[in-house]
């Protein structure tokens, strides 16, 4: 696993290593009290790489969770550790590192869905926040599912739909995610 400075910069993953993260999986972050427990499809592989939720450069969470007021900063990637003390958790309908969300199959998800209720179960959030409205309608059976608030529950968290962060999602520039998750925000 790459290390990161304390600063923010790392050196990039290698062809090998990203090659390598195929398959890893990373660690939840989650803490007691958790306002919103993110919940992005399933890590890249240079989020595999390197440990870290949201790692690849031209991945927007992060500036959205601050833009959207969620943080008082811009959080690193490597920084992850500190979101339970703002009331956030994150984690991942998949545990396992790929190149592209599209090499899950919906078997995959659908167990990623009943994972993530046994968590919410065990944890208690206020809300889930889903980061990927496809993932979300296969992964509980809502085809007709669109970003926002959704009727259904997680156990007893509410659940919230956001757009897919990632870079490769050209529907929904930095300026309209932050605005999608100030929404969110304002609503906890």
């Amino acid at each position: 696993m790459i290390d990161f400075c304390s600063h923010g910069s790392v050196p990039r993953p290698t062809r090998d290593e990203l090659a390598a993260a195929q398959d890893s999986t990373i660690p939840d972050v989650i803490g007691p009290g958790l306002r919103v427990l993110f919940c992005g499809i399933n890590p890249g592989l240079y989020s595999g790489a390197t440990g870290h939720h949201f790692a690849r450069p031209g991945n927007r969470f992060w500036p959205a969770l601050h833009l959207s007021g969620f943080t008082p900063r811009q959080l690193f990637p490597h920084e992850q550790d500190l979101l339970p003390s703002f009331g956030l958790g994150v984690t991942n309908l998949v545990a396992r590192a790929t190149a592209r969300a599209d090499e899950l199959g919906a078997d995959e998800l659908t167990a990623g869905g009943a994972r993530l209720r046994r968590l919410v179960a065990t944890h208690e959030p206020e809300v889930v926040a889903i980061v990927g409205v496809t993932a979300y309608r296969t992964a509980f059976a809502c085809p007709k599912a669109v970003v926002g608030a959704q009727a259904e529950l997680i156990e007893s968290a509410r659940v919230w739909v956001l757009p897919n962060p990632s870079g490769l999602n050209a529907h929904y520039q930095l300026a309209a995610l932050a605005a999608e998750f100030k929404i969110l925000a304002d609503s906890v």
